[in-house]
């Protein structure tokens, strides 16, 4: 019996040890999940700062751009003009397509010439529309 007595202290003392080990390790995980949350919360924190500071810098640009774009100070003319120049690009590159739309539906030959891209409009929409109803339909004769 001494020796299932023996037998039975060692391993309930194997049993605590596995115990207290696996509760220092729990511990142990749980303190570095807290440290890794804690990282991750101030990661997020800091990137929110610098986006915050980009529109804000952003913002700071543009209002610099709208009221000093004739005369920047020397360390903002190459970037002002920068600008400029794509605002120049955006508004040529927003009237061809303005003439686009316009020519559309024209004939070919009409397209050609700008003068006559409006009246040339105007006769397609006329030819396309509808005939009222209970009329029928008759093809235009030009």
């Amino acid at each position: 019996m001494a020796r299932y007595d023996e037998i039975k202290k060692k391993a309930k003392d194997a049993l605590e040890t596995i115990a207290d080990v696996s509760v220092e390790a729990y511990k142990l995980a749980e303190d570095k999940a807290k440290v890794f949350a804690k990282r991750a919360k101030l990661n997020a924190e800091i990137t929110r700062e610098k986006s915050l500071i980009r529109r804000i810098k952003l913002n700071i640009g543009g209002t610099y751009y709208d009221l000093h774009n004739e005369d920047p100070g020397e360390a903002f003319k190459q970037d002002c003009d920068n600008i400029s120049a794509s605002l120049d690009r955006i508004a040529t590159k927003r009237r061809e397509l303005e003439d686009l739309k316009r020519t559309d539906s024209c004939d070919e030959e009409c397209c050609d010439e700008e003068c006559c891209a409006d009246e040339c409009a105007e006769e397609c929409v006329e030819e396309c529309e509808p005939a009222p109803e209970g009329e029928d339909a008759e093809p235009k004769e030009e």
